[in-house]
C-alpha cells in the first residue's frame, strides 16, 4: 500500500505524519529538536537524521509499504532552503522511495492548512512570523526573515522585547518593567548572566519565544508589556496588509502557537486588522501547517495540485517510476 509523508519543520521542532490517499493521516511523530541552520542554510543532514528513521517507523505503524509522495513545510525555506532543494529529492528517493516531493515554505503550508486553495492571506505566528497571500496565480510574502532581521511580532520578537524591558529594569533605565524583570529572573536566573547563557545557543529563537507568554501574563497590569503586544499586533497587521489581494473579498486567517496567548494579543490584533484590511473577511483557520502539508501531499499524490509553484515558496520535484 502506497502512502504519503507530510512534515512540518519549525523553530520549535519537527512534526510528521504518514497517511494514505482517501484515508488521511494514520500515524504521527513529533520531535522537540529544531533543525539546525548553518552556513549552507537549513541543514539537510540534520533533518534527515531525524526524519528518515521516524518516517520508516511511521510507515510500519500505518502498514504502508512505500512512501511515494512527501511534502516538507519548513521555516526559512524560501531564504535558507537551497541545500534542501538540492539534496532532499535524491536523499528521500534513496532512503524512502519518494517519487514526488513538495518543498514548501512553512507559510505556504500554514496558508493551505488555514484556507485551503482559496485566495486570501494568512499570518503564521509562532516562534517567528511570516505572512503569505495569493490570488492563486502567484504567492506574495512579507517578513519571515528570521529573528535577527525580522519576524516582527512573532514569539521570538515579543520575547526579546520583553527581555529588553527586563534588562532595562535591571539597569534602572527608562522603559523597564519590574514585572518582566521578576519573570525573567524566575525563568533564567540572574539577569547579568543571561547574555552568556543565551547568545551561544543554536536554538536562541526558541528560547526567546519561550518568554513571550510571560509578556502576555504581565500585560494586564503592566503598560510596558501591554505596549509590546500592541506593537506586535501592528507588525502582524502590517504584514497581512502587504500580501492580501486587494479585490475579490479575500479571506484573512491567523495561525500558529502564538495565538494561544489569548486576549492580550488577539484584542489589539483584531483592532489593527480592521484598520488595515476593511475589505477582507476574517475567518478562523481550518487547520495548522501540518494539516497544510497533509493537504498538499494528498493533492500531489492524486495529481491534483493546483497551487502556484515558483521554485522558492513551493518547489515540486517528480521522478519517473
Amino acid at each position: 500500500m502506497a502512502g504519503f509523508l507530510a512534515v512540518d519543520s519549525g523553530g520549535s521542532g519537527v512534526r510528521a505524519v504518514v497517511g494514505v490517499l482517501g484515508r488521511g493521516p494514520l500515524a504521527r511523530w513529533e520531535s522537540r529538536e529544531p533543525v539546525r541552520t548553518g552556513a549552507r542554510g537549513i541543514d539537510p543532514g540534520h533533518l534527515l537524521e531525524q526524519l528518515v528513521p521516524a518516517a520508516r517507523a511511521l510507515a510500519d505503524e500505518a502498514r504502508v509499504t512505500r512512501l511515494d509522495t512527501a511534502v516538507l513545510g519548513a521555516a526559512g525555506l524560501a531564504s535558507l532552503g537551497d541545500a534542501l532543494r538540492a539534496e532532499l529529492p535524491g536523499a528521500l528517493a534513496r532512503e524512502l522511495g519518494v517519487r514526488a516531493l513538495g518543498l514548501a515554505a512553512d507559510a505556504v503550508t500554514a496558508y493551505v492548512g488555514a484556507l485551503g486553495t482559496r485566495p486570501g492571506a494568512v499570518v503564521a505566528a509562532g516562534t517567528g512570523l511570516i505572512a503569505v497571500g495569493t490570488d492563486l496565480a502567484a504567492w506574495q510574502r512579507a517578513d519571515g526573515w528570521g529573528h535577527l532581521l525580522g519576524d516582527c511580532g512573532g514569539g521570538a520578537w515579543i520575547g526579546r522585547a520583553g527581555l529588553e524591558a527586563a534588562m532595562r529594569a535591571h539597569d534602572g533605565r527608562d522603559g523597564g518593567s519590574a514585572c518582566l524583570r521578576a519573570r525573567a529572573e524566575e525563568r533564567f536566573g540572574p539577569l547579568a548572566m543571561l547574555p552568556g547563557t543565551l547568545y551561544p545557543r543554536a536554538d536562541r529563537a526558541a528560547v526567546l519565544a519561550s518568554f513571550a507568554p510571560d509578556v502576555a501574563a504581565c500585560a494586564e497590569d503592566d503598560p510596558v508589556a501591554a505596549e509590546i503586544l500592541r506593537a506586535a499586533a501592528r507588525h502582524m497587521a502590517d504584514s497581512a496588509s502587504a500580501v492580501c489581494p486587494s479585490t475579490g473579498g479575500p479571506r484573512v486567517a491567523l495561525t500558529g502557537g502564538l495565538l494561544n496567548m489569548g486576549a492580550p494579543l488577539l484584542d489589539p490584533l483584531a483592532e489593527e486588522l480592521a484598520k488595515r484590511l476593511p475589505h477582507a473577511v476574517r475567518v478562523p483557520a481550518e487547520g495548522d501547517p501540518l494539516h497544510g502539508s497533509v493537504r498538499i501531499a494528498a493533492d500531489l499524490a492524486a495529481g491534483a495540485l493546483t497551487l502556484p509553484a515558483d521554485g522558492t515558496m513551493l518547489h515540486v520535484v517528480t521522478r519517473a517510476s
